[in-house]
């Protein structure tokens, strides 16, 4: 019995997929389980021993200093991602425009879209504006197996629009978001892809920019910025727009000009089409598939770069709710990829030992708050008379812990040129950071514990745009 296709392009069947492609139907990556629960009990035991043979106190105070000296590495090096953007960025956002005409490749632009009825029309209006030569462009949005009207709505602009090609995936097909971006690469052949999520809307000149640093064959991948577009919306989405400012202004172009070992940032970026298929696509193992993504590829030899000019619009969270479902997926699929990659990546002939290094403490991000909930919980036990470290000794441990991202944070205000009246924005941390703490080290109990978890798509609003009249009911 043949089995019934998992893409239906433009009513259909699907085409044969290309040699060294990904079928639609599976992964070409082995699972890798995300337990560890002999490592976690290993931990509670090895407390435990230390507290018996050495009495609490000693053992808190080691504890103590060890985070003092983790977080003493981390703020340096926020500091030295401010001080590069502080310095640099400005004139990478200003500087003239090279080379945006002369490399023309091959393109595809893909999208996956489940339940995206709310942002689905300005972000086809966006794709669709994109400045690119149309015989060289080819746009394909996958309608993953939504139960809304997302399907209804890629059909009609389709039906009106050449360019565009819509796939529809069968509901429970699997593989969340890689598992789309895999069906659409089975169809197709360009030299590079592009990937968007369903609420981002590129600046028209985002594809060129982002492009052209294929001309260098030792890049295999690059990353745009993405800036938030509905900032005022909630208190919440005011933080996260802050937040972005930080990450894309500061963070991740201070890894590119101080180590050049930026990431895949999974949406406003672009994948050359050899290096995808070489490494077998995009796994649906995980449920960061960019972070994965990233690491694959530097382990293959090649690099990512990150272009600060190459911007597009996305929507930010506005709920805690909401804020919580989205970072604890970013949390869980990330501290899998620390756990599934660290050892290949230290023992890589590709890597500098300084790049092991950087890599390594990008690895642990979605870690330091789990580490910070522990220095919480020392202060907390010390209060209560547990512990002999006295609290003024572990005052460097938050003074590390806040000075260095706040620095980013301030840098990314001064660089994004936002008005002065936002820097109050910056109090939205404290509780984000609390938020913070909860989400990543129940992601990490979870993680380390075995429990499953797949894809959960982020809930969009649909109440702003930067290209299109905002769909009616499009309220949160």
């Amino acid at each position: 019995m043949s089995p019934v296709p998992a893409v239906v392009p433009d009513g259909r069947a699907p085409a044969a997929p290309l040699a060294g492609s990904v079928p639609a139907s599976g992964s070409a990556h082995g699972a890798r389980p995300d337990g560890r629960r002999l490592v976690l009990v290993g931990y509670v035991v090895a407390l435990v021993a230390a507290i018996v043979a050495f009495g609490t106190d000693p053992v808190f105070g080691v504890i103590a200093g060890a985070l003092n000296v983790v977080f003493a590495v981390f703020f340096f090096r926020h500091l030295a991602f401010a001080v590069a953007a502080a310095r640099w960025a400005e004139a990478d956002l200003l500087a003239p425009d090279v080379d945006l005409d002369g490399y023309t490749p091959e393109v595809a632009v893909f999208v996956g879209c489940k339940n995206e009825e709310l942002v689905v029309d300005g972000m086809i209006t966006a794709l669709l504006g994109l400045e690119y030569p149309p015989d060289k462009l080819t746009l394909v949005v996958v309608n993953d197996g939504s139960d809304d009207g997302t399907g209804a709505r890629l059909d009609a602009r389709a039906a009106l629009e050449p360019r565009l090609r819509v796939l529809h995936r069968a509901p429970n097909s699997g593989g969340g978001k890689s598992g789309a971006l895999n069906d659409a690469l089975a169809t197709v052949d360009a030299e590079i892809v592009l990937v968007f999520d369903a609420d981002h809307e590129p600046d028209p000149n985002a594809l060129r920019r982002l492009v052209r640093h294929f001309r260098d064959p030792s890049v295999g991948a690059v990353m745009g910025r993405c800036v938030i577009r509905n900032g005022q919306e909630s208190t919440m989405a005011t933080t996260v727009f802050v937040d972005f400012l930080s990450g894309y202004l500061v963070n991740e172009y201070g890894r590119q000009a101080l180590f050049e070992l930026p990431a895949y940032g999974g949406a406003n970026c672009a994948v050359r089409m050899t290096t995808l298929r070489a490494l077998g696509g995009w796994n649906t193992e995980t449920v960061t598939e960019d972070t994965d993504l990233t690491l694959r590829v530097l382990l293959s030899g090649q690099r990512v770069r990150y272009d600060v000019s190459a911007i597009d619009y996305e929507e930010a969270v506005v709920t805690a709710q909401r804020f919580w479902t989205q970072r604890y997926r970013w949390a869980r699929g990330h501290q899998k990829c620390f756990r599934d990659y660290t050892w290949s990546m230290l023992r890589s002939p590709h890597l500098t030992v300084v790049e092991k290094a950087e890599s390594l403490l990008f690895l642990l991000g979605y870690h330091v708050p789990v580490l910070s909930g522990i220095g919480v919980l020392l202060t907390v036990l010390r209060a209560f008379g547990v512990g002999d470290e006295p609290i003024i000794g572990l005052l460097p441990l938050s003074m590390l812990l806040f000075v260095g991202p706040l620095a980013e944070l301030t840098v990314g205000l001064l660089v994004g040129r936002v008005e002065r009246r936002a820097a109050w924005s910056l109090l939205g941390f404290i509780p984000a950071f609390a938020l913070s703490i909860w989400i990543t080290t129940r992601a990490y109990l979870d993680g380390m514990l075995g429990r499953q978890y797949t894809w959960v798509k982020t809930t969009r609003s649909g109440g702003t745009s930067t290209v299109a009249p905002s769909p009616a009911g499009g309220q949160a």
